[in-house]
């Protein structure tokens, strides 16, 4: 079997500065270019060693360890001890989860590793089976997207389930017990009272509400042109809410008083004294996270109690 260093070399040199650059979007530290090829760079020099008198050590688990130490180091610097240790266990993290994707990769297609061809063969990083050089050349930068869309994804997530809110509202008997996103986006006034409004959406509790209210939800210009007609406990709860939406320009939508309105995030909740509800006939989250849109302002006031 020819074995190429300095094409094992290069590649190890490549993944060295893909996992530190997959490190620096987790993190969210800003990198110089050069800092992240330097730091790449002395990660490879543990295949040079391999060819010297040294190459007892390049194997040594204490020896990697410095190693990635060093390579840390050398990229985002030191700025006290909290700050390195999260930069170097998120790139422990990232090696780990990058080398499992290629194996479990490898498990998955039943690659055959046993080419005939005089293909070189390495390793991941001196762990695992042997996975030909030309599967990893190619899988790392998979391996790599699949791992950043991945993160955005949890990012994303986490930051929506953050702001979920449990929302309680009751008005004319009909009681709405759903869960709410705090959307800092949504400036909904009463332009005369200023009361911020919420986004309900109406998909769950429809079979509650009276026939004349999802009508006047689904339909709003039939009931400004005077086509549709509300029972009169919820007509003098009407409140009229100028809106702009992408789809419709500029409308009229329909808000409602509530008789009373919660809302609970971990250990605290809110009895919002000032605030309108205005129903929605369409889903809000595709995935039914959510199922209506709160106003930031509804959570500014001193909250009521603690819930054990």
């Amino acid at each position: 079997m020819v074995v190429y260093m300095d094409v094992i070399w290069l590649l190890n040199f490549i993944v060295d500065v893909m996992l530190l650059w997959i490190t620096a979007i987790i993190m969210k530290r800003p990198i110089s270019k050069w800092k992240l090829l330097l730091g790449g760079l002395i990660g490879s020099l543990l295949i040079v060693m391999s060819l010297t008198p040294l190459s007892a050590y390049a194997g040594n688990p204490f020896i990697k360890l410095l190693f990635s130490f060093v390579m840390v180091f050398t990229v985002f610097g030191y700025k006290r001890f909290k700050y390195f240790i999260s930069n170097v266990l998120t790139f422990y993290f990232v090696t780990f989860l990058t080398g499992g994707i290629l194996i479990g990769v490898h498990y998955f297609i039943q690659f055959d590793f046993q080419l005939q061809s005089s293909v070189l063969l390495a390793s991941v990083r001196g762990f695992g089976d042997p996975i030909s050089w030309l599967f990893i050349l190619f899988g790392i930068p998979i391996a790599w997207y699949f791992s950043k869309k991945r993160i955005e994804t949890f990012e994303i997530t986490t930051i929506q389930f953050d702001q979920l809110v449990d929302v309680m509202v009751e008005i004319n008997g009909v009681s709405i017990q759903v869960k709410g996103l705090i959307d800092s986006g949504n400036q909904l006034y009463d332009p005369l009272s200023r009361q911020p409004v919420m986004i309900i959406s109406t998909q769950s509790f429809r079979n509650e509400l009276p026939m004349e209210i999802i009508e006047a939800t689904e339909h709003s210009e039939n009931f400004l042109q005077g086509k549709t007609e509300l029972p009169s406990e919820w007509s003098e709860r009407v409140r009229f809410i100028p809106a702009k939406t992408v789809s419709k320009g500029n409308q009229l939508l329909l808000a409602y008083k509530p008789d009373q309105m919660i809302i609970q995030k971990d250990h605290e909740s809110w009895n919002v004294q000032k605030a309108l509800i205005s129903f929605s006939n369409h889903a809000l989250s595709s995935e039914d996270v959510f199922q209506c849109i709160v106003h930031p302002k509804m959570l500014t006031g001193i909250s009521i109690k603690s819930v054990s």
